[in-house]
């Protein structure tokens, strides 16, 4: 009986080797090994790209050797050995070695591999004494393991663990293995359906292949290996959510919503009207919605989120809208109590002549109540006592919302605006607030990683909205290079001028704030919390919103009205802030990210992004959605000093030439990587997934999910799979499984 995939690596390679396999590169088991694929393939006589080459970093590299030279240390008695190396490119590295004896068989002309951490001395790419094995004909087998074939796996590696000695350990594990591994975890119908490989077959053609098409249907198998276990948790995690306990909330005649849909001013979109049915029918089930909405800036989240909450209070349930910052909770505030007109109980001296409900819908009224962590004691106590008591049928807030303290009597609906702003136990925290589970709603424009894996593995119900209501204008958005144009630059400050003599309004967006104290590095964090990017080359810290207000104020916009915005502002001066530029009070608002999201200002048509390169994708689209909101057609334009053809210059360029913020996701995940998908890490290179790609593998994730929903369906606790079951309950381990009960 052959050696089996949970087996501790030290029965297959020994206690030593296995001990560097765990420290170096976390592998514990037989399957660990195995599932440590090669990172690329190489021929024999080929050569690797030197000029790929970057310090810091462990490389293995294939090249030839072309000069040999000694020299005496002056420091130290003995000789130094320099070894320079050439690929096809003619590109050459120098590798210097401290131990000459050991490279004494390195002469030119021959061919070698290289393993060791890349350095760089005075400018120039150097390896210092790196592991080595020679590929010329005459090589030893233990230099080079008897490459099955010509084609030369190279694996990641780390110090004093070379590529070669993994393939040499590697082999020792293929041999002990079986024909066919009886812990496979694909069952035999769903490989015979897919015509895939046996586990075995494919472990063999990945590590050690005779030619380029055995390497492609390795990794057609083994990327079901990956993904029909991750289809199969969601299928059971879907069968279990239509197992769970709901209140129906279904759609009363002649309430709320049937007034407020009477009273619009417009008429909704296509898909608004579509979307807004498909919740309706979830919400009249016996079991919880769990819904993705995801609408383009602009779209109407809000319209279609507001109707569902008016459902639910009409059913005699409470809903509660999350928000990630106090700024845009206090806008969902304004904005749906002016949508709601006379509907809304709530004390109208709140707003200003301008923002007075616009109509009457019916006698019928629902109280909408505000929480956030700075509301003063008094208001903060009533608006608790009315989410306990049921008399707020609509709740806005803030994480405050999540607090143990605050109580609804009949939770039936919570929406999430923004979801990636918020950590899976803030949103796990607020739904366990419902005596039942209560339906949930996400809404999100631009799909963080993680969300877009998710939705692609279709564990959410997806709502789409792509239709811009009517009355909505395109935004331009172009790159300003400030270094590279600076008459472009200055063209920055005239087009500003020029919508503000239109009668227009503008926003310049910096990354930091710039507060006294703060510290002459700067944030790591942009206002909202999250982490700025940083790309190389970039010396200076961020421009902050508190120096970049006084320079335009006293320089190139000079006699308009400047106001300023920022997240360490007390609430009551961001909320009067806000109303003044709302007012038309303000001619140009100097902001953080505050402004990131909600912000529904129709009069501004200009946004200006310093140091676009330090934002992400995501949030530079949802900077962007901030103008063109209402007839006049916005402009974003998005500054920076990164130069051409740098990383920062191509993200920049790629949000410039799309408003679509599918396709931005997708950017948006090939820049941060998936993430651990079943796991808290929202992106990033921590990813269970080693062979699939959501972004690539469209096709198999489908098919897998195909295969995997009939199987649960049959048979939820996989008892005719043993196989499968205990690959899953590796993958699932209690934190994975208690954060995947969360999502």
């Amino acid at each position: 009986m052959g050696i089996r995939l949970d087996e501790p690596l030290h029965k297959a390679v020994g206690d030593r080797t296995a001990k560097v396999l765990r420290t170096g590169l976390s592998l514990d088991t037989v399957g660990d090994l195995l599932r440590h694929y090669p990172r690329k393939y190489v021929k024999r006589g080929q050569l690797t790209e030197l000029a790929e080459l970057e310090p810091g970093t462990e490389a293995t590299i294939v090249a030839q050797v072309t000069k040999v030279s000694r020299r005496s240390m002056a420091a130290r008695r003995g000789q130094m050995l320099t070894v320079e190396v050439r690929d096809s490119a003619d590109t050459a590295v120098e590798i210097t070695f401290f131990n000459p004896k050991a490279a004494n068989a390195l002469k030119p002309g021959m061919l070698g591999m290289f393993a060791g951490k890349v350095g760089e001395y005075h400018g120039k790419i150097q390896l210092t004494n790196p592991d080595f094995a020679k590929l010329d004909a005459d090589a030893e087998d233990n230099d080079v393991d008897n490459w099955a074939g010509e084609l030369i796996p190279l694996y990641p590696s780390t110090g004093g663990l070379p590529s070669w000695k993994i393939a040499r350990c590697v082999r020792m594990v293929m041999d002990q293995l079986d024909a066919d591994i009886e812990d496979d975890p694909l069952p035999r119908p769903v490989r015979a359906r897919q015509g895939l490989l046996t586990l075995t077959e494919a472990f063999r053609r990945i590590h050690r292949p005779d030619d380029w098409p055995e390497i492609a249907t390795a990794r057609k198998r083994l990327k079901w290996d990956e993904a029909l276990p991750m289809q199969v948790v969601l299928a059971q995690r879907r069968e279990a959510l239509k197992a769970l306990p709901a209140v129906p909330r279904r759609r009363v005649e002649g309430g709320l919503l049937d007034a407020f849909d009477a009273a619009l001013p417009f008429i909704l979109t296509g898909g608004q009207r579509q979307v807004g049915a498909e919740i309706e029918q979830d919400l009249a089930s016996e079991h919880p919605m769990h819904r993705l909405l995801q609408g383009d800036v602009g779209s109407g989240k809000t319209m279609v989120a507001l109707r569902a909450m008016l459902a639910v209070v009409d059913a005699g349930g409470q809903a509660v809208m999350l928000a990630p910052t106090e700024v845009l909770a206090q806008q969902h505030h304004r904005s749906i109590v002016q949508m709601l007109g006379a509907a809304a109980d709530v004390p109208l001296d709140l707003f200003s002549e301008a923002e007075a409900p616009a109509f009457d819908p019916s006698r019928k009224r629902v109280k909408v109540a505000l929480l956030t962590g700075s509301q003063n004691a008094k208001d903060r106590r009533v608006n608790l006592l009315d989410a306990a008591s049921g008399a707020a049928g609509i709740v806005i807030g803030t994480h405050a919302v999540i607090q143990d303290h605050v109580q609804f009597a009949d939770l039936g609906l919570v929406v999430i605006d923004e979801q990636h702003r918020f950590g899976v136990e803030q949103r796990d925290a607020l739904r366990a607030k419902g005596e039942d589970p209560p339906h949930v709603l996400v809404m999100t424009a631009t799909p963080i990683p993680r969300t877009v894996a998710m939705t692609v593995f279709g564990d959410l119900e997806t709502s789409i909205l792509s239709e811009l209501p009517a009355g909505r204008s395109p935004i331009a958005t172009h790159v300003v290079a400030a270094h590279e144009h600076p008459s472009h630059f200055t063209r920055v400050w005239e087009r500003i001028r020029e919508e503000v003599a239109a009668g227009h309004q503008a926003y310049v967006v910096c990354p930091r704030i710039g507060e006294a104290g703060e510290g002459n590095a700067g944030q790591e964090t942009s206002d909202d919390g999250s982490e700025l990017v940083s790309d190389p080359g970039q010396a200076r810290p961020p421009l902050a919103v508190v120096e970049v207000a006084a320079k335009l104020a006293e320089g190139p916009l000079k006699g308009l009205r400047v106001g300023m915005l920022h997240g360490r502002m007390a609430p009551d001066d961001k909320d009067a802030v806000m109303r003044a530029y709302a007012a038309h009070e303000l001619d140009v608002l100097v902001a953080t990210t505050v402004i990131e999201v909600g912000v529904n200002v129709p009069n501004s048509t200009v946004i200006v992004v310093m140091d676009a390169d330090r934002f992400g994708v995501s949030q530079l689209h949802q900077l962007r959605g901030r103008v063109g909101r209402g007839k006049w057609a916005g402009l974003c334009l998005l500054v920076t000093e990164s130069p051409d053809g740098s990383p920062a210059r191509e993200r920049l360029a790629a949000v410039a030439s799309t408003l679509d913020g599918f396709e931005l996701s997708k950017l948006d995940l090939a820049i941060r990587k998936e993430g651990d998908v079943l796991g808290a890490t929202q992106s990033g290179y921590r990813s269970s997934l080693r062979m699939l790609s959501v972004i690539d593998d469209e096709d198999v994730i489908r098919a897998a999910r195909d295969e995997a929903t009939p199987l649960v369906e049959a048979d939820p606790e996989l008892t005719a799979y043993p196989a499968l079951a205990r690959t899953i309950a590796v993958l699932l381990d209690p934190e994975r499984a208690e954060y995947l009960g969360k999502t």
